[in-house]
């Protein structure tokens, strides 16, 4: 299948992109196939079974929670983030689901949600299976499926095939590889984000992908804005205090006293990043981008953009995301979005990268320049493991956000003050990430059995 900009940016609620968006989805999926196999109305129960890092981190994660919410047929993009918890309290209370114009069914998460933490399915850390039976115990559907990053979910079949295809298949500008994609600027005398703008246009006219890339930014913004105002302790038991208000509201009264720090841009990212990081920790709605663990990176960078730059417009803004979205394409077709089979560099070392293009996009670098940035940003970035203490979405995952907005416009500054030209392309890198998380031990991809949540542990 051929990937969208906007498959990558999408609405959804926190904490996980590949443990609590995609299991949603899936959930649903699985109950839209029962309806239109002409199952649904037969189904008396429904096992769902998690395996590898799905089962080993699932709880912090929220997975289970959001199996629940899938099989009464929310999806993550229009859940409401308020009211999940009392669903989900009201789901185990009674222990019953009421399928989505089906039957209310019996559902124990005893013996029909089971993390089976020594399994796994052969194509992917983040497999799931479900089954729905009839009446008399007899099976209606097993579906196999996995949760492959970034929101993703495939089934089997997708697993199976070599999904390794042209971006538009019969476009005019079709491109697998950085190089690619180069040569399509060269031949065509375009930008990065025309070019996927003209990509774009294989499915919808062009004023809708820019009124649909600033909705994104909407939400972005808006998740800034609460994440600014939320204060407390985050969910799940570590105990982690939300730190970007006092922050927020630190810089916002030196900035009206004119009393900035020489670090005062670097904080304001930072701050922008962790409100994200801290919403996203606290499963509420963000985008991911191209993760939710992620997904404090690139709304930091282009709320750097819009408050440092002073010709930043809504323009740059959608040149941001288009050339950002090109990049992490790359990433999803030649390795891959999932901390669960490359590690963190899979999601913030991606992030990281698609920030550092994306920025220097905005301000009008060359297509070699923005390629440049995005080497660099993941290059930095390479080997980062996947080591969530308690499974949870909160250290190191916070800073780590801050950390690397700040190193995304770093990088986007060293390709702009060059012409373009450097050692290792951005295909290279994505190969050595790729190959780097297929030799890094599983126990430091997400699994929170090696790294810094034994290290916690131990402490």
């Amino acid at each position: 299948m051929p990937l969208s900009v906007l498959d990558l940016f999408t609405i959804g609620i926190g904490p996980s992109s590949s443990h609590s968006v995609g299991p949603m989805r899936a959930a649903n999926q699985f109950i839209v196939s029962l309806k239109e196999a002409c199952h649904l109305s037969n189904c008396v129960r429904i096992e769902v079974r998690l395996y590898g890092s799905l089962a080993l981190t699932g709880k912090g994660h929220g997975t289970d929670k959001a199996v629940l919410l899938g099989l009464e047929g929310e999806r993550p993009e229009s859940v409401d983030p308020d009211t999940m918890e009392g669903r989900v309290a009201a789901i185990r209370e009674s222990q019953q689901c009421q399928l989505p114009e089906g039957p209310t069914i019996a559902f124990c998460e005893e013996t029909d949600l089971l993390f089976l933490r020594k399994e796994s399915l052969p194509f992917h850390p983040n497999g799931i299976q479900f089954s729905a039976f009839g009446q008399h115990g007899q099976p209606l559907a097993v579906t196999k499926c996995y949760s492959v990053g970034g929101g993703f979910v495939v089934g089997e079949d997708k697993a199976r095939a070599d999904s390794a295809t042209p971006l538009v298949s019969g476009s005019a500008y079709p491109f697998k590889t950085g190089k690619e994609l180069l040569q399509l600027t060269s031949d065509k005398q375009l930008s990065i984000s025309d070019c996927m703008l003209a990509i774009e246009s294989t499915w919808r006219s062009e004023a809708e992908t820019h009124a649909r890339l600033l909705t994104i930014w909407k939400a972005m913004q808006d998740c800034v804005t609460r994440g600014f105002h939320q204060r407390g302790i985050l969910p799940g038991g570590l105990k982690v205090r939300r730190r970007a208000p006092e922050l927020f509201d630190s810089l916002a009264r030196r900035e009206r006293e004119n009393q900035a720090s020489q670090t005062a841009i670097m904080e304001w990212v930072n701050v922008f990043a962790m409100a994200v990081a801290e919403e996203n920790a606290a499963g509420s709605r963000v985008v991911t981008a191209p993760t939710n663990g992620a997904a404090g990176v690139i709304p930091a960078v282009l709320h750097y953009y819009v408050k440092f730059v002073p010709q930043a417009n809504e323009e740059g803004i959608v040149r941001f995301l288009l050339a950002a979205g090109a990049i992490g394409i790359l990433y999803k077709l030649n390795a891959s979005l999932s901390g669960a089979e490359v590690g963190c560099q899979g999601e913030i070392g991606v992030a990281c990268s698609m920030a550092a293009g994306g920025l220097v996009e905005a301000l009008g670098g060359t297509p070699q320049q923005v390629e440049m940035a995005a080497e660099i940003g993941m290059e930095h970035n390479l080997g980062l493991t996947c080591d969530p203490i308690g499974g949870l979405v909160q250290i190191p995952c916070i800073e780590r956000c801050a950390m690397a907005a700040v190193k995304a416009i770093n990088a986007s500054t060293m390709a702009l003050n060059s012409d373009g030209t450097h050692h290792v392309s951005l295909d290279r890198v994505i190969r050595t990430m790729r190959d780097t998380g297929r030799d890094m031990l599983t126990k430091y991809k997400e699994t929170s059995r090696g790294g810094l949540a034994v290290a916690f542990t131990e402490c």
